[in-house]
């Protein structure tokens, strides 16, 4: 028995985390790809953000109560706020999706959101291997991957963007779906945080 045991709970909230950003993620593909009852849909997306904020509040109280941990106490700090911005930021695309009244969807949402659900997929590999520090290549590998979703999720933003302006698009059209998807790249964006964290945590402790 270790005098001082480090509380390995800490994976269970990242697993739990990451699991809560793809039900998240995968509620919001639907949404997108089966445009009705968008409110409905948003609220429920709210609710999956929500309860990622409770674990992501439980894993931050206990990280000050824990006294030793089983991974750098900052990088436990980074990967669940990481984990949390992505859904955050998932949560933020339904909003706008049911707040801006859009009639239907668009291809480049579809996209899109379907760049979101690989790379959050992705994520969500690497942080399952965590535990126990046993698969470093493996990870490096995920994070590798999500680094090149991310450079996809980039140019299908930029062409998406660029379609918006076209000559007969109206103006106001134009500024609700460049929103979206921006909003959508940033949430893809978090992920590389996420991915840059996990890359640390492995360079420590190789």
């Amino acid at each position: 028995m270790r005098f001082l045991p480090r509380d390995e709970k800490f994976y269970d909230f990242f697993e739990n985390s990451v699991t809560k950003v793809v039900e998240g993620a995968t509620q919001l593909e639907d949404l997108i790809r089966d445009f009705r009852e968008v409110s409905l849909k948003a609220k429920k997306i709210k609710d999956t953000e929500h309860e990622g904020d409770v674990i992501t509040h439980d894993t931050i109280e206990m990280l000050n109560r824990t006294f030793v941990t089983p991974l750098d106490r900052e990088d436990i700090h980074n990967l669940i706020s990481s984990l949390d911005d992505v859904l955050d930021y998932v949560e933020a695309c339904a909003e706008r999706l049911s707040l801006f009244k859009i009639g239907k969807t668009t291809e480049e949402a579809m996209l899109l959101v379907g760049v979101l659900v690989k790379t959050v997929k992705e994520m969500a590999q690497a942080v399952f291997k965590l535990r126990g520090l046993k698969g470093a290549d493996s990870i490096m590998k995920n994070c590798i991957e999500i680094n090149r979703l991310e450079n996809e999720g980039d140019y299908v933003c930029r062409a998406a963007v660029a379609k918006l302006f076209e000559p007969e698009n109206d103006p106001l059209y134009v500024i609700k779906w460049k929103e979206i998807y921006e909003t959508l790249e940033n949430a893809i964006d978090r992920c590389e945080d996420v991915a840059n964290v996990l890359e640390g945590i492995m360079l420590k402790n190789a």
